[in-house]
């Protein structure tokens, strides 16, 4: 069993950044892949990015050169360091563990092991 805390969300002005962090406890491992997913009000749960244990990553198009995710595998912590924000990054975001690529195209997909409860992340205009 793993758990997952996010913390660092708010409101922010478009063109702003935020930082969210996510600490895991329980039965976790290093070299598990760990994401970030999002929804927006009235939309399905989508994938933001994933950092792997040696340090590679992926991102949706949608936040590509805009978010980076970094993680700190002593800590058990992964970041999500989010730049440039727009009104459309309005969302809630989650953290996950053991999360694997399940599409490429048409667009990047993810499934996800454990989950977060989620934070709030509000950019306004």
């Amino acid at each position: 069993q793993v758990q997952l805390v996010e913390s660092g969300g708010g409101l922010v002005q478009a063109g702003g950044s935020l930082r969210l962090s996510c600490a895991a406890s329980g039965r976790t491992f290093s070299s598990d892949a760990r994401g970030w997913f999002r929804q927006a009000p009235g939309k399905e749960r989508e994938f933001v990015g994933i950092g792997w244990s040696g340090g590679s990553t992926l991102y949706a198009d949608s936040v590509k050169g805009r978010f980076i995710i970094s993680r700190d595998n002593a800590k058990n912590t992964v970041y999500l360091q989010m730049n440039s924000l727009k009104p459309e990054d309005t969302a809630v975001y989650y953290c996950a563990a053991k999360v694997a690529i399940s599409a490429l195209v048409p667009r990047v997909e993810a499934i996800a092991g454990s989950w977060g409860q989620g934070t709030q992340v509000t950019v306004s205009s």
